[in-house]
């Protein structure tokens, strides 16, 4: 008989309140389990203001988060829970054999309140694993009571109201109502109602979310132009390379995006390419080697990718809306170098960018322009700047 099955008939015949004191028993002594080799921690910068930021790290924007604090003249840490293969850079991690370790919890707790002044949590995500419960409420309590300064920095479905985006949204996702809504909603509404008794500063990557904290600071999503800069040319091929990266599918729109696609190659108008676990380090010749990238159709946003794309200098199609827009005017004074399409459009959009190649390439030409401008990490480091050197009262 397996060792699984001799559990399942034990908790079938003894009593609950034995099946409850052996599983009590077995989660206190976790830390006897080995946690194989720990990652070191990082030296403490040395700066008077020392920011940490994690443990999400997503798209790699902690680390740039971090670096846009440096800038600022922080002292900055990255920490990131290590879940897949995607290569994002970070200061110091940790897998989820070892996150989910007491030992390295307490390790970890004692090193962040140890030597840092400010702490910004993303997405509601622990610090110290599970050491103080299952999402960062009980984290942020022991930051507090330490004297430390604490920030939450959300990213996206982690504090998007999908009912709120349903309503607004003709093609939201959330038109389906499954177990992955359901999950995300009460996931955002617990984020809203933190945000709403947290005594510091909200932070949210992208503009479209400021619809649901309204009080947050738009933190701009960073991207390095100079990494993703391309000298080569754009719509000169006579069958133009479109590509997708769908890293959620379902977000995406990727299936009204491969049926519009599947129509212009059956006309000979395109090339199509759907990009899928494709590394980081792997991801500037892929865009480099596209004349279009279509990012999404469903959610009304634009975000890494989207950024990633124009400093390619490729054209962009996203749905992206005009509240988004007129807040990225009114913030920064600039037009978005995007391309507007939907699922109705976007083979109307993308056929018209064949046909208009001039007018398409100087949409491009814009790209790297307003991603030095807004997402080069300045607008970042200022809008850190204000947590982490207040003026003086």
């Amino acid at each position: 008989m397996q060792v699984s099955s001799v559990g399942r008939v034990a908790r079938r015949r003894l009593p609950a309140p034995v099946v409850g004191a052996v599983a009590t028993a077995r989660r206190q002594l976790r830390w006897l389990r080995p946690v194989g080799p720990a990652p070191g921690f990082p030296p403490v910068p040395t700066a008077p203001v020392r920011l940490l930021v994690g443990p999400t790290n997503s798209a790699g924007q902690g680390w740039a988060w971090a670096r846009s604090a440096e800038r600022a003249g922080a002292g900055a840490t990255c920490f990131a829970v290590r879940r897949n293969s995607f290569g994002f850079a970070d200061d110091y991690g940790a897998p989820i054999p070892v996150y989910a370790h007491p030992r390295w919890q307490r390790a970890q707790e004692r090193y962040v309140l140890g030597g840092y002044t400010h702490m910004l949590v993303e997405s509601m995500r622990p610090l110290f694993g599970g050491r103080h419960g299952r999402d960062a409420r009980g984290d942020l309590d022991v930051i507090v009571r330490a004297g430390l300064a604490a920030g939450l920095a959300f990213h996206g479905s982690d504090v998007r109201l999908p009912s709120a985006h349903a309503a607004a949204e003709r093609w939201s996702p959330f038109h389906v109502r499954d177990e992955l809504t359901e999950r995300l909603e009460a996931q955002a509404r617990l984020a809203a109602d933190v945000v709403a008794d947290f005594d510091g500063p909200v932070f949210v990557s992208t503009p479209d979310l400021l619809t649901y904290l309204p009080g947050a600071t738009w933190l701009p999503v960073v991207v390095d132009v100079d990494r993703w800069a391309t000298a080569a040319p754009v719509l000169q091929r006579e069958r133009p390379l479109v590509v997708h990266a769908p890293s959620n599918p379902r977000f995406k729109g990727t299936e009204a995006v491969e049926a519009a696609m599947a129509l212009l190659v059956a006309d000979g108008l395109i090339e199509y390419r759907r990009l899928e676990g494709v590394p980081n380090d792997r991801m500037p010749a892929a865009l480099a080697d596209a004349d279009v990238v279509v990012d999404q159709l469903v959610m009304g946003l634009y975000g890494v990718g989207a950024c990633e794309a124009m400093a390619a200098g490729r054209v962009v199609v996203s749905y992206v809306g005009d509240d988004v827009r007129a807040r990225v005017r009114s913030a920064t004074g600039l037009e978005l170098p995007v391309a507007e399409a939907g699922p109705q459009t976007l083979a109307d959009v993308v056929a018209g960018i064949v046909a208009g190649r001039d007018g398409a390439r100087e949409l491009a030409a814009g790209g790297p322009r307003f991603v030095r401008s807004v997402h080069d990490g300045s607008r970042s480091a200022a809008a850190l700047a204000g947590w982490l050197f207040p003026p003086p009262d």
